[in-house]
């Protein structure tokens, strides 16, 4: 019977490429299924064998935990260089899309506010 190993929603396309690759060296058996058209589905690695659980679930968590580490380490280095993006650099790269963003924010308060003030007075 097949068995959930690892989930794929709201996982970056490194990290799963990174875990497929790491079953694949160490020749463990999965497959892959998708979100589908809709979106809907679950997006996973399964295993075929059951027995090879423990090893897979073990190198995974691994894995995460070395993930973790150099990816807290690249943060930090960029934070100490100035490399790493902020809101002020987020609007200094794009203006207009952040005062469009601000704009369409004030008009749906406003449309809200209009009804309920015809209501009051």
């Amino acid at each position: 019977m097949s068995t959930l190993l690892f989930k794929l929603r709201h996982v970056p396309d490194d990290e799963a490429e990174e875990v497929r690759e790491l079953l694949q060296t160490h020749e463990i058996d999965f497959y892959e299924t998708t979100a589908g058209t809709w979106g809907i589905s679950l997006p996973a690695l399964w295993l075929h064998d059951d027995a090879q659980l423990k090893k897979a679930k073990r190198l995974i968590d691994d894995y995460q935990q070395a993930r973790s580490k150099r990816v807290q380490s690249d943060y930090q280095q960029q934070c100490q260089k100035g490399e790493q993006r902020t809101m002020v650099t987020l609007i200094q790269e794009s203006p207009l899309k952040f005062f469009g963003y601000v704009f369409a924010i004030l008009f749906v308060l406003y449309l809200m506010t209009v009804p309920v003030s015809f209501l009051f007075s």
